[in-house]
């Protein structure tokens, strides 16, 4: 898009959105691992966009904290909501002197494509309009203000529902609730908004009676227009969005064998050839490298998966794992772990704050927590990193190559070196040197024709026979 024309962006965001019964602001509701507010600044990621402004409102520091990090972002308050138009009219202040265009979306309005904005910008430009309204062609209008136009599709009027005729009902062009004006049109119109209407608020649609020439604009696929005012709507958007993102997805070569069952944030980065099985859901940060299956029936968020990685039946969060390792089933990935390239994490295996070095198997039913693990190391079935004394964690080292035992208890802090071998069922409290072998149980004693006295009680409680 050309630069000679600046272009600054209000997003309303004021409102509080009683129909979600929630505390949280409308706009700061999550929706595929963005905030809806977060998904409309998300749109504007192609746009030569010189300034963009929020307009808060309702719980403000809150919507200020959630953008904490959005470069460029200014805040706007509006003090009292009385509608679209006074919002709008908030921003006269802060524009005054801009001689570009002024594109006003909605915070509640997540799914909104760049591209259709792109289009937008550049009819409104092209044309010369004093205003650009986006439209949509509903297969089901009812409720919502019907869009007049004429043949050039130059808007003559906007007419709500309940004021239509049944004829003008048939019209099944609806307002977006999405603009773009040319800014010192608008400027002069805002001024001029009343409150004649059965809410008594400033609505921006009023403006149109001001502006010459406002122009509809048809947005090819409606279902970007659809606002978010209560939870079923947000769990329509997000089945919106997840069709969009899966079929993007299969269309780059990664395999979803039962799409509808499968959830994927728009966060999410896979590489090619990656089969996704069943009931996995992948969230957040998170990075899948080439030739992976992952599932069935696996949570992996904010992690980044290495290539040809197989993961069933797992839960992996805020985790690395290496290239070629084979995680699962029923394990559990925590707290900053590490796998390194080629090692196995089996059955019931977890894993919190640890680090696994190449070739490092830990096959099944362990727990290795706040642990340093060499490379080609095997940990025993039931071994255990014991890292809290009841008041602070303390770390386990394992050198290259040690095999610990079955059930052996590690009591941190430890450190076991290099080519160590564990006996089965030790529990070690010392440091152990390289090349050793280490068995820490108690003597097995047998007592043989050995069987239990029965105590006082218990003998005057046996039944008598007979």
């Amino acid at each position: 898009m050309t630069r000679q024309t600046k272009l600054a962006v209000a997003i309303l965001a004021a409102g509080k959105g009683t129909r979600m019964k929630s505390s949280l602001p409308k706009v700061l509701h999550v929706l595929g691992g963005r905030s809806l507010l977060g998904w409309v600044l998300h749109g504007l990621r192609d746009l030569a966009v010189d300034r963009t402004l929020v307009i808060v409102g309702y719980r403000a520091d809150e919507v200020k904290a959630a953008l904490a990090g959005a470069p460029g972002v200014e805040f706007i308050a509006q003090t009292e909501q009385l509608g679209t138009g006074h919002a709008v009219q908030q921003v006269l202040p802060h524009l005054e002197g801009f001689e570009g265009d002024l594109l006003v979306l909605n915070g509640d309005v997540p799914l909104l494509r760049p591209e259709s904005l792109r289009a937008m910008i550049t009819a409104h430009r092209s044309q010369h309009n004093a205003a650009t309204v986006l439209t949509a062609r509903l297969p089901n209008p009812k409720g919502y203000g019907r869009v007049f136009c004429d043949e050039h599709h130059r808007l003559t009027q906007i007419i709500e529902d309940r004021d239509c005729t049944p004829e003008q009902r048939q019209n099944d062009r609806v307002n977006a609730g999405i603009y773009c004006f040319r800014w010192p049109d608008l400027a002069q119109a805002l001024p001029r908004l009343s409150t004649n209407n059965d809410q008594q608020e400033y609505y921006l649609t009023e403006v149109v009676d001001y502006l010459d020439p406002v122009v509809a604009l048809d947005v090819a696929d409606y279902q970007e227009t659809l606002g978010i005012n209560d939870r079923k709507q947000l769990a329509q958007a997000y089945q919106i969005l997840q069709t969009r993102q899966k079929d993007d997805w299969m269309a780059q070569g990664v395999t979803l064998i039962d799409p509808d069952s499968i959830t994927i944030d728009d966060t999410v980065m896979i590489g090619p050839d990656v089969v996704i099985e069943p009931q996995t859901h992948l969230r957040g940060a998170t990075t899948i490298g080439a030739g992976c299956r992952i599932g069935p029936s696996t949570m992996i968020e904010n992690s980044q998966i290495g290539d040809r990685v197989q993961i069933p039946f797992s839960v992996v969060t805020d985790s690395r794992i290496g290239n070629d390792s084979r995680i699962g089933p029923y394990a559990h990935l925590r707290g900053q772990a590490q796998v390194g390239e080629g090692c196995r994490v089996g059955n019931f295996v977890e894993i919190k704050n640890a680090t696994l070095g190449n070739g490092t198997n830990a096959a099944h039913l362990s727990y290795l927590g706040d642990a340093q693990l060499g490379e080609r190391v095997n940990v025993g079935a039931g071994t255990i990193t014991a890292n809290y004394d009841g008041f602070q964690k303390h770390k386990t080292v394992i050198g290259d190559r040690t095999k610990t035992g079955s059930n052996s208890v590690l009591v941190a802090p430890i450190t076991i070196g290099q080519d160590v071998t564990i006996g089965a069922g030790s529990t070690l409290t010392k440091d152990v040197p390289d090349n050793a072998l280490v068995v820490a149980r108690a003597k097995q004693i047998i007592k043989p024709d050995w069987q239990p006295k029965p105590s006082q009680s218990a003998a005057s409680s046996t039944p008598t026979p007979g």
